[in-house]
């Protein structure tokens, strides 16, 4: 969420190297060479320092859909250890689309959608705009935030980051701009003191009615900072890239290790058609791994960064780190042998609720269901009988393979006219196998792994959960 496509990332890199001011300290984030396969598979992955219950997810926005769109260039369907423990739940709120948890910022109680797929941490700001996609104001209450937004005069803590923007513009016409400050965030037990956020005073925003931001967890280069205070003067030219908020609970020390986790639950299929909001959906975990049952099976994976001149994944020391980007061996399912892919640009994305595979892939998979899944031009999805017979399907990574449950491959989609109910995949068409394209590995996948993100390191560890 937030982002325009790989290649502009990359165009931001390059052209605001130079920007910098002696008040603030921007960080970029590169690969490092990476550790070798006996040391990542040594990798012991310690409690964690807090965590947080996941507590709500919101429903699936329009500019996330836009943002991947894109991305891939497409149309995109509306769519054990020792240590103390930081975990905080997260939960599921509008039908089980996208993950939240509860936060402060500077004192002030929201709801924040939880996405590894960006990296901004943002608020809205109390007596902002509200306009539509056409630019046109509307009330605040069409925004539908879930609170009346953040107030920085009531913040003893919050501090102005003068002479510059918060800025994010989405494909379907929706934005997000305003100041930017330094400010006190709380997620559970873990407190970072000088977190840089951005307060949005102008938004076009179709909102939940529950959530009034984002916290975004991937790397600076994906941040929407820049140097100037008019938001069509933002640029690649201008990019102010900052520390993400994990980034700045590292630095502070605020974190023991070096690591976040994510385990995030599935709701019951009748949860998921029926109810707008679950209370507990998993947890999210800082300084270790997030605290559920698991298997032996686990991998630590390097982060792919990105090639400066082909915009493709590269393990090069030095490539800029964007997505947690991962190289996707095989997916194995009846009828998948003999489906190659030259594609290893996947990303681990926490605010995708299905799974985006090439072409090949998924309509072989969908073949494979009882009676078989078909794509609706329509609704630009697969569907299928809601009582269909799933096919065991596995995906390598690392050389160890991960099994996604029967549970998260069919999904409802409410009913049809004539009152039938509709279900569709949830895996689904991430288009062409090509290099260039990017794939998504979302919450159809994480729903089955605690996925454990060492950005620092630039690692990734997968670690299978048991059955639930």
């Amino acid at each position: 969420m937030g982002f325009l496509s790989v290649v502009s990332a990359l165009s931001l890199l390059t052209s605001a190297s130079a920007i910098g001011s002696s008040d603030f300290t921007f960080t970029r984030r590169r690969a490092v060479a990476p550790r070798s396969f006996e040391e990542r598979a040594q990798t012991v992955l310690p409690a964690a320092d807090f965590s947080v219950a996941v507590s709500g997810k919101a429903p699936r926005r329009k500019s996330k859909s836009a943002a991947l769109t894109a991305l891939r260039g497409r149309p995109f369907p509306s769519k054990p250890g020792s240590g103390g423990s930081d975990t905080v739940p997260v939960a599921g709120s509008d039908f089980d689309e996208e993950y939240l948890t509860n936060a402060t910022v500077g004192g002030q109680p929201f709801s924040l959608i939880i996405d590894t797929g960006s990296s901004d941490t943002w608020v809205a700001q109390k007596g902002f705009n509200c306009f539509d996609l056409n630019g046109n104001p509307i009330s605040e209450a069409d925004c539908a935030f879930g609170t009346a937004g953040f107030d920085p005069t009531a913040s003893k803590t919050f501090k102005p980051f003068p002479n510059v923007s918060f800025n994010i513009t989405y494909g379907d016409g929706e934005f997000l701009s305003g100041p930017v400050g330094f400010d006190t965030v709380s997620v559970g037990g873990l407190t970072v003191k000088s977190q840089e956020i951005g307060v949005p005073n102008l938004a076009a925003w179709e909102g939940d009615g529950i959530n009034t931001g984002l916290i975004g967890l991937a790397f600076p280069d994906l941040t929407s900072v820049y140097n100037t205070t008019n938001p069509q003067d933002a640029s690649a030219a201008n990019q102010l890239p900052y520390d993400p908020l994990f980034f700045t609970a590292v630095k502070e020390r605020a974190v023991k290790n070096t690591f976040f986790s994510v385990a995030l639950d599935r709701g019951s299929f009748e949860q998921q058609e029926n109810d707008p909001y679950d209370p507990n959906l998993g947890f999210l975990s800082f300084g270790g791994i997030a605290p559920v049952p698991v298997t032996s099976t686990q991998v630590t994976i390097p982060v792919e960064g990105y090639s400066a001149t082909t915009g493709i994944p590269s393990s090069a020391k030095g490539s800029p780190f964007f997505f947690y980007t991962v190289n996707v061996e095989k997916f194995t399912f009846p009828g998948s042998a003999g489906i190659l892919t030259a594609n290893n640009n996947t990303i681990l994305d926490t605010g995708t609720t299905l799974d985006y595979v090439p072409t090949p892939v998924i309509k072989a998979f969908a073949k494979a269901f009882d009676p078989p899944a078909t794509y609706s031009e329509e609704d630009e999805l697969y569907l299928v009988d809601c009582t269909a017979k799933v096919p065991q399907f596995l995906v390598t990574i690392g050389g160890k393979e991960f099994s996604v449950d029967a549970k998260d491959q069919i999904l409802p989609g409410g009913t049809d006219s004539n009152g039938k109910e509709i279900c569709f995949l949830g895996t689904q068409d991430g288009g062409p196998d090509e290099a260039d394209n990017i794939f998504i590995l979302g919450d159809t996948f994480l729903h089955n792994v605690v996925a454990t993100f060492n950005p620092i390191q630039g690692e990734i560890t997968l670690t299978q959960r048991l059955p639930y």
